[in-house]
């Protein structure tokens, strides 16, 4: 994977976990309820299922760059709205419109890994994505929490913005196109179908709703938590960075040959199931070192599971449909987060427990995924 591209998702998936600490609190600085601010937290993610679909067509069609150059240029515009947001209604616009920029972005940027990535080392190069990803979620958090203590919440936005308009430039003069379709079709559901119905791509699909349930139900719960324990924000950014410590640790050590040595859906079972387990701790638990130590553990489940469904999406697909491959797949993502957001709210909203809904939901789809691979290994042999 070029340095370039890994350049492109650290900054991708910096906008997103730049602002878990942030997005919650701000939105209640600008008087919206927990139901409006949990609306906030989720739009993002319902518009991006939107713009993971189109952009998967999209992909295909004009080609990774220039949907990458397409992204990355309308997510900095957007972003310079963000400090002039003066209610929680105009922020949710924003929120709006920034999913559907997105949503173009990421299954781009990893149509583009699958392209150029070996099969025999291509669980090495989704783990490499994912130590991008560690990295995003490492200084992410830490950053957004600090800059926010500090009453510096515009700067997040406006510095992040920064580096978007720099990748557009980077994008521009050095990524070269991996794949251009000669068919110019129009969008059309049915061309889905049949990636829909493939037994790897539903199991990757399920899998990615899952972990973003998860993602979805820390970003609204956690600093809800944190404030509950009688801490600041910045803490809420050092617990999630711990996560993404351990999780770099398992993508840039030895420890990633495992992506390339074990079945991809077994990690992913295995990872799903440890998440679960902790969220299931963290609706009980209110002691702060226990906590980092539930984030430790964490960092492990989601280190197992990223690189894992997206081999398992690159293996699934070819060039002539992996975008959309990666289309439906990033749109379970975007779904995840949108279900974790809004469920853990009205969980704390009527019971006081925000991560009971998304310990259930993991804990399930875990035991899914696990009846389908038992399934399809039947029907393959």
């Amino acid at each position: 994977m070029s340095r370039i591209l890994f350049f492109l998702i650290i900054v991708s998936f910096l906008d997103t976990f730049i602002q878990l600490p942030i997005i919650t609190p701000y939105a209640m600085d600008l008087g919206a309820s927990h139901v409006l601010t949990g609306g906030i937290v989720a739009v993002y993610s319902l518009t991006n299922m939107v713009g993971n679909i189109f952009g998967g067509h999209w992909i295909d069609r004009y080609g990774r760059k220039r949907m990458l150059l397409t992204g990355m240029f309308l997510v900095a515009i957007i972003l310079l709205f963000y400090p002039l947001a003066q209610t929680g209604y105009q922020l949710f616009a924003i929120r709006f419109f920034h999913g559907l920029a997105g949503g173009i972005l990421i299954p781009a940027a990893f149509a583009y890994v699958g392209d150029i990535s070996k099969s025999k080392t291509r669980g090495k190069s989704m783990a490499f994505t994912g130590a991008g990803i560690g990295i995003a979620a490492i200084t992410g958090p830490a950053i957004g929490g600090v800059m926010a203590a500090r009453s510096q919440v515009e700067y997040v936005f406006i510095s992040v913005a920064i580096l978007f308009f720099i990748s557009t430039l980077l994008t521009y003069k050095l990524i070269e196109e991996s794949y251009v379709s000669t068919e110019k079709g129009k969008f059309n559901l049915k061309e889905f179908m049949p990636l829909l119905k493939h037994p790897l791509v539903l199991q990757a699909s399920l899998a990615a709703f899952a972990l973003m349930i998860s993602n979805g139900t820390l970003a609204f719960a956690l600093p809800l938590k944190v404030a509950d324990m009688g801490m600041t924000s910045s803490t809420t950014g050092m617990m999630l960075s711990t996560y993404g410590i351990v999780a770099l640790i398992v993508f840039l050590t030895p420890l990633n040959r495992i992506f390339d040595k074990a079945s991809s859906v077994n990690l992913t079972i295995v990872g799903i199931l440890i998440i679960g387990s902790v969220h299931i701790m963290l609706n009980i638990v209110s002691i702060y070192w226990i906590n980092m130590s539930l984030m430790v553990v964490y960092g492990i489940g989601f280190a197992l599971v990223f690189p894992s469904m997206n081999k398992i999406v690159a293996e699934a697909s070819s060039k002539v449909d992996r975008g959309k491959a990666y289309g439906i797949f990033y749109a379970f993502f975007s779904l995840g987060a949108v279900v974790g957001s809004f469920v853990s709210g009205a969980t704390a909203e009527t019971l006081g427990l925000p991560f009971l809904s998304s310990a259930i939901t993991m804990i399930t789809i875990g035991f899914i995924l696990l009846f389908i691979s038992k399934r399809y290994n039947a029907k393959v042999h």
